[in-house]
């Protein structure tokens, strides 16, 4: 039973990986933003109170998405495991979806911290091209989700659940440490 939660930086390659894990393992990986557009397309009751959020270019409030998420982990293809990507983003998250995982019998997950140096990260994103992602841009999304993320870190590291694994390598390689790490 593999039920794993990806954290890293944006551009340090934890979508791509998660994707590829899934496909290897045939469990679905779960994004959070994939999660919202889908729910918002089909006109969910969910849906419908996100996309009010997302048509005033606010951020979906945080029940909400852990609405969204407990949604989600109540569906059949969810039983035999799962690649959760982009959720938790705070420690109140990690709080919610612990007891939801206890309440659900689906516990035993573990965390996998996709590390990459800030200056990789800006360089992959400068990379990717997107007329939004100026370097300054970037550098302040990293400091977000430095500022949000790293008390994350401590606190699955403090319950024994994270894997760190360093995404400044060739994908492959990322790869190849992730399928490892999930085998032992």
């Amino acid at each position: 039973m593999t039920r794993l939660i990806f954290l890293g930086p944006p551009g340090s390659g934890k979508g791509t990986q998660a994707q590829i894990l899934a496909q290897d393992l045939n469990i679905p990986h779960i994004s959070t933003g994939e999660i919202l557009r889908q729910a918002m397309q089909e006109q969910t009751p969910l849906g419908i109170k996100a996309q009010y959020y997302v048509n005033s270019g606010e951020l979906v409030p945080d029940e909400l998405v852990q609405d969204l998420v407990q949604e989600r982990l109540s569906q059949p293809d969810t039983q035999s495991g799962w690649i959760l990507d982009g959720f938790p983003r705070k420690v109140t998250q990690a709080v919610f979806l612990e007891k939801l995982l206890a309440e659900t019998d689906q516990n035993g997950e573990r965390v996998v911290n996709l590390d990459a140096p800030d200056d990789v990260v800006v360089a992959r994103l400068l990379a990717r091209g997107r007329k939004d992602d100026t370097e300054e841009v970037i550098r302040r999304r990293l400091e977000v989700y430095r500022a949000e993320t790293a008390p994350l870190i401590d606190y699955y590291r403090d319950r024994q659940k994270l894997l760190t694994v360093n995404g400044d390598q060739p994908q492959e390689e990322v790869t190849q440490e992730l399928r490892d790490l999930i085998a032992s």
